[in-house]
C-alpha cells in the first residue's frame, strides 16, 4: 500500500478545480456576461467529468479485481460514492450563483424569464411560437406496456409528464417529450428578453396528452458513459482503422447511464421511477434549478444587444503580432537566423500557418511531417498541408483519431488529407500520440540537408490558440531536427523505444530524463543548498513523479508548482512535501503550458512540453519535451513564469488540507492582464526595437531583457478580466 499521507484522489481534486471555475462566476468583479460564461463552463466541465471519469470508474467498479487508487487508497466504487456525496453542495452553489446573475442582468435591463412571469402579450408570442415552430416537429409518446420507456441518447433532454387519466377506465400514464435539437434552446422575445425552450414546451405541450390531466412535469437530462475503450479485441487487421473508429463512436450514445439531472425537486415515486429506468442510485439524480446543459449560453449572449455585450464583457483582445517575427519577411528565413518563440494567445498563431504555407511552395523543402491531435473544424494548418502535398512535397501526417470528443473532426480531416495525397498514419496501437511536433526537411542546391523543427505545448488549432495559453518553439538546430526525424522514422515503423540525444520522448525517455533532472537538483542541493525546481502544467497525478518530487523536497530542494487542474500531491506536509508550494490560476484564458525549469541562474535547464505529470502522458502516450537553449527565448519563458507566480488576484495557493486559498493581495497583479499589455506594447514597439537574433550575443540579450523588464514594470494593467473556455 502506497503512503497516501501527502496525496489526494484525482477526482476529488478535479472537483475543487471546477468549484474554482464556479468561483469566477460568483465574482462580481468579473464582467457580468463573463460570469454567465464561467457558469456554463462549470456545467460543461461537469458534463465531461461524468462522461469520462465517472464513466471509466463505473466500468472499473464492475471488475472482479478492484483497482485501488494509489493516491487515496479508494476503490472505484468508493471514489464514485465520494463524488456523489460532495456534488450536491456544488449544485446548490451553482443555482445560487445563477439566480444572483439573473438579478444582476435584470438590474441592467436583460431578462431570462419563466413563462409564469410573462405578461399576456409575451405569453401569446410564446404560444404562437409553440404552435408554428415547436409542435410540428415534436417527438413525444406515452409510456405503457406497448410503448416502453425509450432508450434516451447521451445528453438528450426530455420533459417528463405525470398524467392522470380523465377516464377512470384508463390507467395513469407517463408522457415524454424530447426537446428538438434543431431549435435554439431559447426564444428571443425582444433584444433584451429571453425564455427557455424547455419552459415553453412544459407550459404548452400538455395539450398533446389531451385525454389526461397533468399532475406534474419536469425537465430531465441523461448523461451516459462516453469513455470508449479502444482496445483491439474487436479490431480486424484487414479493417481500415478509420472505419473501426467510426463504428466505435456510434456506441458512445448507447453506453450505460451515469447521471440524471432534473430541474425540480421530485417526490419518492418519481425518484423510484427514474432509478429503475436508468439503473442508477438515487444519489446519481441531481436537482439543478438553474440550467440543464448550459452550453447554449454562449449563443444566447451573442444574441444580446451589441452595446450591452461590450459593456459587460472583457475588453476585446486580438492576439498580437509576434515580438520575434517580422511580418514582412519569410518565416523560414527568420527561423534560419535564430530560434523563435510564440506565446499564445497573447501572440498570434499566424506565423506557424505562414511557415507551413511557405514550406508548401519552397523549392528546397522536400517534406513536411507533423503530429495532429486536435485541429480546428476549418483548419488552416490542414489546408496548408494539403497545398504542400498538391505541390509535390512529401507530407506525412500522424492524425490521432482517438482524441476524445474530436474523433469525428479528425476522421473527416484524415480523409481529406489522404485524398490530397498526404501519407496519413494513425500512430500506435495502444498509445495515443499527444505530442505537437512538426519537422520541415530542406535540401539545397549543394545537397546539404537542413531541418526546421517546431515543438509546442498546445494543439495546432487556430481557435483554441486564441483561448488557451501555450508556447510554440521553432528552431533551425539540426541536432533537434535529427531527433525529430528519428521520432517520425519511429512513428512509421511503430517503434516506441527510440533513443534521442536532446528531446525527451515518452513513453521511454520522459521518465528517465525527468528523474535525471530531479536527481541533479538533489545533488546541487546537497553540495550548495541551491537546488530548485519550478513547474507549470495542467495536472499532476503520476505516482512515480509525485514520489520523486517528495524525495527532492525531503532533500531540501525548493519546488514551486503551478497546476491548473488535478493536483494529487499535497504541499507543506512535514517530512514529505514541506519544501513544495503549489498554486493555481483560473482566469480569462485557459492556462495550458507545460514548462519544466530545473535550477537557477546560468545552470538552468529549461524545457517546454506537451506532457503533464500524469501516468497517461508519461507512460501511455507519445509526448515530446524540447530543451530551450537560446538565451533570449529562455529569459522570455522565465520572465513569463515570474509574472504568473507574481499574480495575487486570480492565483490560489493549495494548502496541505487539499483546499485552495487566496494569497495576500499586495500589488493587485493579474498575470494574464499584464501579459496582454506586454504583448500589445511589444508589438507596437517592435518596429523600432532591434530583435536579438542569435544566442551568441549573450550580453546583448541580457541587456535587452533588462530593458524590457524595466519598461514593463512601468506599464499598468488597464484591460478587463478574462474570457475563457475551459477544458479539455
Amino acid at each position: 500500500m502506497k503512503d497516501v499521507s501527502f496525496t489526494q484522489n484525482r477526482e476529488l481534486s478535479w472537483l475543487k478545480f471546477n468549484d474554482r471555475v464556479l468561483e469566477e462566476a460568483a465574482d462580481k468583479s468579473v464582467p457580468l456576461l463573463e460570469r454567465l460564461k464561467f457558469l456554463s463552463i462549470f456545467d460543461t466541465n461537469l458534463e465531461e467529468f461524468f462522461m469520462v471519469r465517472i464513466g471509466s470508474l463505473t466500468d472499473l467498479s464492475g471488475l472482479s479485481k478492484q483497482a485501488i487508487d494509489s493516491k487515496s487508497g479508494l476503490s472505484p466504487k468508493e471514489q464514485i460514492d465520494k463524488v456523489l456525496e460532495i456534488l450536491p453542495k456544488s449544485y446548490a452553489k451553482k443555482d445560487e450563483v445563477y439566480f444572483d446573475i439573473l438579478e444582476d442582468l435584470k438590474e441592467e435591463g436583460v431578462r431570462i424569464s419563466k413563462l409564469s412571469d410573462l405578461d399576456d402579450k409575451d405569453l401569446i408570442s410564446c404560444k404562437n411560437y409553440f404552435d408554428s415552430k415547436i409542435e410540428p416537429i415534436l417527438n413525444f409518446q406515452l409510456i405503457d406496456r406497448t410503448h416502453p420507456f425509450p432508450r434516451l441518447a447521451n445528453l438528450s433532454i426530455v420533459i417528463i409528464f405525470d398524467l392522470i387519466a380523465s377516464d377512470k377506465k384508463k390507467k395513469d400514464k407517463i408522457g415524454i417529450i424530447y426537446l428538438p435539437d434543431r431549435l435554439p434552446r431559447y426564444l428571443k422575445l425582444a433584444d433584451n428578453h429571453f425564455v427557455l425552450l424547455e419552459d415553453i414546451i412544459e407550459t404548452f405541450a400538455g395539450e398533446l396528452f389531451y385525454k389526461y390531466k397533468i399532475e406534474k412535469s419536469y425537465a430531465l437530462s441523461l448523461t451516459r458513459n462516453a469513455d470508449i475503450n479502444f482496445n483491439d479485441d474487436d479490431y480486424e487487421v484487414e479493417q481500415d482503422f478509420r472505419d473501426y473508429m467510426m463504428g466505435k463512436l456510434k456506441k458512445r450514445k448507447r453506453l450505460h447511464p451515469v447521471r440524471v439531472e432534473v430541474d425540480k425537486d421530485l417526490d419518492d415515486a418519481s425518484i423510484k421511477f427514474l432509478t429503475k429506468q436508468f439503473n442508477l442510485s438515487k444519489e446519481s439524480i441531481f436537482v439543478t434549478k438553474s440550467l440543464i446543459q448550459s452550453d447554449f449560453i454562449f449563443d444566447l449572449i451573442s444574441d444580446m444587444p451589441k452595446e450591452f455585450r461590450e459593456n459587460h464583457s472583457y475588453s476585446e483582445f486580438i492576439p498580437q503580432n509576434s515580438y520575434f517575427i517580422d511580418e514582412k519577411k519569410s518565416v523560414i528565413s527568420q527561423i534560419e537566423e535564430g530560434d523563435k518563440l510564440l506565446s499564445y494567445p497573447y501572440e498570434s498563431m499566424d506565423p506557424v500557418i505562414r511557415l507551413l504555407n511557405e514550406a508548401s511552395t519552397d523549392p528546397e523543402v522536400i517534406s513536411i511531417k507533423i503530429t495532429l491531435y486536435r485541429i480546428a473544424k476549418e483548419s488552416e494548418i490542414a489546408k496548408a498541408l494539403i497545398k504542400a502535398s498538391e505541390n509535390g512535397k512529401d507530407v506525412i501526417v500522424l492524425m490521432e483519431l482517438r482524441a476524445r470528443f474530436d474523433e469525428d473532426n479528425n476522421i473527416l480531416w484524415s480523409s481529406r488529407l489522404e485524398k490530397a495525397g498526404c501519407n496519413v498514419v494513425y500512430g500506435f496501437e495502444n498509445y495515443k500520440t499527444h505530442s505537437k511536433v512538426c519537422l520541415i526537411t530542406k535540401v539545397d542546391s549543394n545537397n546539404k540537408i537542413s531541418y526546421i523543427t517546431q515543438v509546442a505545448t498546445g494543439n495546432y488549432n487556430e481557435k483554441t490558440a486564441k483561448l488557451y495559453t501555450d508556447f510554440s518553439f521553432m528552431t533551425k538546430d539540426n541536432e533537434i531536427g535529427k531527433d525529430a526525424k528519428e521520432i517520425f522514422d519511429n512513428i512509421l515503423i511503430g517503434n516506441l523505444e527510440g533513443d534521442y540525444k536532446h528531446l525527451m520522448v515518452s513513453p521511454k525517455s520522459m521518465q528517465e530524463g525527468l528523474d535525471k533532472l530531479i536527481d541533479e537538483e538533489i545533488r546541487i542541493q546537497e553540495e550548495t543548498g541551491e537546488g530548485y525546481i519550478r513547474l507549470k502544467m495542467n495536472s499532476i497525478s503520476d505516482r512515480k513523479l509525485i514520489d520523486k518530487l517528495s524525495e527532492a523536497s525531503n532533500k531540501g530542494v525548493k519546488i514551486d508548482m503551478m497546476v491548473r487542474g488535478i493536483t494529487c500531491i499535497l504541499p507543506g506536509i512535514k517530512g514529505k512535501t514541506e519544501n513544495i508550494r503549489i498554486y493555481q490560476v483560473v482566469g480569462r484564458f485557459l492556462e495550458h503550458h507545460r514548462i519544466y525549469q530545473f535550477g537557477k541562474g546560468e545552470k538552468i535547464k529549461l524545457y517546454i512540453s506537451s506532457a503533464d505529470f500524469m501516468t497517461r502522458n508519461i507512460r501511455n502516450r507519445m509526448e515530446v519535451a524540447v530543451p530551450i537553449n537560446d538565451v533570449t527565448i529562455r529569459e522570455r519563458i522565465l520572465e513569463f513564469l515570474d509574472i504568473m507566480f507574481a499574480d495575487d488576484v486570480k492565483i490560489r495557493e493549495l494548502s496541505s488540507d487539499g483546499n485552495y486559498y487566496k494569497v495576500e493581495n499586495k500589488e493587485n497583479i493579474i498575470a494574464q492582464d499584464k501579459l496582454i499589455e506586454i504583448a500589445i506594447k511589444r508589438s507596437q514597439e517592435k518596429s523600432i526595437r532591434e530583435i536579438p537574433r542569435s544566442k551568441e550575443n549573450t550580453k546583448g540579450d541580457k541587456r535587452a531583457s533588462k530593458s524590457n523588464r524595466k519598461n514593463e514594470k512601468s506599464f499598468g494593467w488597464k484591460l478587463g478580466y478574462f474570457l475563457g473556455k475551459l477544458f479539455s
